[in-house]
């Protein structure tokens, strides 16, 4: 029998119904296994907040796995090792290279000195205004005080120790171990020593100001150097020196430094200032400059550099 046209129409629909329904029941199964999956992650990720509440002090010792910050004995063990070996190798290579550059030092003379080529004059009382009243002694005993402590080791019983040397030549002793030092005693300021007079002039409002000339290793200054003093003013102030004419001596010269040369003692040049009644209650700015030398007194970065400026005011 042959089916009609209706039948053949109804066949190829009853197939797209049941496709359908199959993939609605596929989707249906998806939709269930995604759902199924979200539980088991949930699931999982409430065990896991379970598993990391672990006690505070775990942070330090962990007793389950034996890690101490978070380390194991065995990789604190590496890492110390490691950091012993590095920090070892630096300390050799430190060691070494002070070795190598203490080896190219001398002891007593320094390897550069280019700065201090030409020293600078300082002036005791240390102090760059001397101020005080000629008849307060409370006014100037510390300046007196200063005169005194600085004049000890030039004391005559102290001098005597050291040695005479020959007078305008220098004392070079290069090769010799024990350097010998020359004397230079404090009655040399004679009326500046603090010895015929115990306030150095103070007193009597004619102050003693003493000059010395820093200490540089090696110097040897040629020609005759001496010290030489001007008021800032326009009449002369008239002025002693000791010993006569301000002279620095060749013979102490030169200087083999501090471990070389320990009882080194440097020249001195007081200036005893004659100030006369008119001058008192007067600001007096006096300058004072090594001369008759090769050494430097004139340069303007360096106001100390062979030369020194104080000011003195004296009052009844």
């Amino acid at each position: 029998m042959s089916s009609s046209p209706q039948d053949q129409n109804q066949e190829p629909n009853q197939e797209q119904e049941e496709e359908r329904k199959e993939e609605a029941k596929a989707e249906k199964t998806e939709v269930k296994s995604e759902e199924t999956n979200e539980e088991q992650n949930k699931e999982r990720k409430k065990e896991s907040k379970k598993e990391k509440k672990e006690p505070w002090n775990y942070c330090i010792y962990n007793p389950t796995t034996g890690e101490f910050l978070g380390r194991t004995a065995s990789s604190w063990g590496l890492i110390l090792l490691f950091y012993l070996i590095f920090y070892g190798f630096l300390a050799g290579m430190f060691s070494l290279t002070m070795w190598v550059m203490l080896k190219t030092l001398d002891e007593n003379i320094p390897r550069h000195q280019d700065r201090v080529a030409n020293p600078g004059l300082v002036i005791r009382p240390h102090a760059a205004e001397i101020s005080f009243n000629r008849s307060n002694p409370t006014n100037y005993n510390h300046y007196v005080e200063q005169l005194h402590n600085v004049l000890q080791q030039y004391n005559d019983s102290v001098q005597e120790r050291n040695d005479l040397c020959l007078v305008g030549e220098y004392t070079e002793q290069d090769d010799e171990q024990i350097k010998k030092v020359c004397q230079f005693k404090r009655s040399t300021l004679r009326q500046c020593s603090g010895l015929p007079d115990t306030s150095f002039g103070y007193a009597e409002g004619k102050p003693c100001i003493i000059i010395k000339m820093n200490r540089v290793i090696g110097l040897k200054p040629r020609g005759d150097p001496y010290i030489n003093c001007t008021a800032k003013r326009d009449s002369v102030l008239q002025m002693q020196y000791f010993p006569s004419e301000g002279r620095l001596d060749k013979m102490f010269f030169p200087y083999y430094g501090k471990k070389a040369h320990p009882d080194y003692v440097q020249p001195l040049v007081a200036v005893k200032l004659l100030l006369t009644k008119d001058d008192y209650n007067v600001e007096q700015t006096v300058e004072c400059k090594v001369e008759g030398t090769d050494l430097r007194n004139n340069d303007d970065r360096d106001k100390f550099q062979g030369r020194v400026t104080f000011r003195v005011m004296v009052s009844e």
